[in-house]
């Protein structure tokens, strides 16, 4: 008997789970945390024994508390998350909402994003517990248990944004399912893009335009981040059905041919927005989440600027940093670390610089064996050696290091490269194809070993470009820490950069 597509995602569950059993995925993401121990330490945070917090969402207060928002529906304000061996205090300051995934605070109120709205929590009479919910923004239908919302920080003029689920992973059959929107500080709700699937968090990136994580599933071969901006298509057709709603958009577009490229189908379609930074499955992810940016002044170590982004099913935190060419967003992913105890829905540094992990293992299988937890990586003030970032060059790379590298051992055919694409299409997931693997022609380095510029015999717009730089040493011996960065080519900058 054929199997529907809800069917038929089920049995991918299952086939994915057994995999792991069977051995695919057990054990070590990238056969480093050994070492990664040195470098950043995995702190568990105690919780109350009465209390489940799955935690969705994140913020920081003005008087240093930690605002955490739950899967059930609860915010607790947490003191003392920063101690060095924690013994937190909770407070529960609001209850009775559903499946927090944004938190945002501003002039005395706390904005709580729900699958069903954006909500205004207030305490007005100043017994630390929330007494007053307004309704900021239900613009969106919600009528199913997959559709959830997500929400950002406040940007600089004081807008949020949501990035709303299809209906049960595949449908949009509530309106706006599929659609990014933007609420002003006055309470209008604007559209902005439509064409999204499964988002995991929205927030802004290192240089504070809007991002999105998509899952990997149907029009999405991998997990990406991809920038929002009015307008735009993220690819997925099921929403167009809603642009009769959104006047400001204009006219729905074109819908996408399946079995194609994203770099071919953007010239057809015109609001289609490619993936800017591809997460390759597996090996970078399966099911990320929620992303913040490293602005700790350096006390999380030599990240400063970069994006941090968890992973739900592998139980893992990733790095991921973005540049603008030519109008376009693309941009890079590193590993980071892994080991943590749950799937990771969400992350946020903490008032002394730390970075706090929460989640769950509710829905779908993980790597890490608890029903939830809290853990907070802290770095332990020790340097590694590690890519730090990629960006590109008209004819090549610049690969940044934490470290200095050995100059005098390093060679160009050490910086080895392979590139790949994926088929843009209706069906779950899909393969990497069209592999190339382009020649190092070039190098050079920086005088203090920091840097370095690659040349390659060939650029392929539009696929991700992995790096594997395991030959590398430090100048005092050491190998790289990760050895792997993927980046992905949306456009090549001009020769006057």
């Amino acid at each position: 008997m054929p199997l529907n597509r809800e069917s038929a995602f089920a049995l991918l569950i299952v086939l994915s789970l057994a995999s792991s059993l069977l051995g695919e995925d057990v054990g070590e993401r990238w056969g480093t945390a050994e070492r990664e121990r040195e470098y950043y330490r995995i702190v568990s945070v105690p919780m109350p024994k009465d209390a489940v917090i799955e935690a969705g969402a994140f913020e920081v207060l003005p008087d240093r508390r930690l605002a955490i928002g739950t899967r059930r529906g609860d915010v607790y304000y947490v003191s003392g998350i920063d101690q060095e061996k924690p013994n937190p205090v909770y407070h529960r300051f609001a209850t009775g909402l559903d499946e927090i995934f944004g938190l945002a605070y501003r002039d005395g109120a706390l904005y709580v994003t729900q699958s069903c709205e954006l909500s205004r929590i207030q305490d007005t009479d100043g017994d630390d517990q929330a007494d007053r919910f307004d309704t900021v923004s239900d613009a969106w239908g919600y009528a199913n248990y997959h559709e959830y919302a997500f929400g950002s920080k406040f940007d600089k003029q004081g807008n949020l944004y949501v990035a709303l689920g299809l209906s049960a992973s595949y449908h949009s059959r509530a309106l706006f399912r599929g659609w990014a929107l933007q609420i002003t500080p006055e309470g209008k709700t604007i559209p902005i893009a439509s064409g999204l699937r499964s988002p995991g968090g929205i927030g802004h990136n290192e240089h504070g335009a809007v991002f999105y994580i998509e899952s990997q599933g149907p029009w999405n071969s991998s997990c990406s981040l991809k920038a929002v901006s009015p307008g735009s298509f993220m690819g997925h057709p099921a929403s167009l059905n809603w642009y009769k709603y959104a006047p400001n958009m204009g006219s729905a577009p074109l819908q996408p041919e399946s079995g194609t490229r994203i770099v071919t189908e953007k010239l057809r379609v015109k609001q289609l927005v490619p993936y800017a930074v591809v997460f390759p499955y597996i090996r970078m992810g399966r099911s990320i989440t929620g992303f913040t940016v490293d602005r700790t002044g350096g006390r999380f170590g030599p990240f400063e600027n970069q994006i941090f982004l968890g992973d739900y099913t592998q139980s893992i935190v990733m790095r991921a940093t973005t540049e603008q060419v030519n109008g376009v967003w693309q941009g890079a992913c590193y590993p980071f670390r892994e080991g943590f105890s749950t799937g990771i829905l969400n992350v946020q540094f903490t008032p002394e610089g730390n970075l706090i992990t929460g989640g769950t293992n509710r829905g779908w299988p993980v790597r890490g064996i608890k029903p939830y937890a809290l853990e907070r990586i802290d770095w332990t003030g020790k340097m590694p050696f590690e890519i730090k970032r990629i960006t590109i060059e008209p004819k090549g790379f610049k690969i940044m290091f934490t470290k200095p590298v050995a100059r005098s051992r390093a060679k160009a055919e050490h910086f080895k490269v392979t590139t790949f694409t994926h088929i843009y299409h209706g069906g779950y997931g899909g393969p990497e194809v069209d592999r190339t693997t382009p020649k190092t022609v070039s190098l050079r380095f920086a005088d203090d070993g920091l840097t370095a510029w690659i040349d390659l015999d060939q650029i392929t717009v539009g696929h991700v470009h992995e790096f594997d730089l395991g030959e590398l040493r430090s100048r005092d011996d050491e190998p790289l820490l990760h050895r792997h960065a993927y980046y992905t080519v949306n456009a090549l900058p001009r020769a006057d950069r």
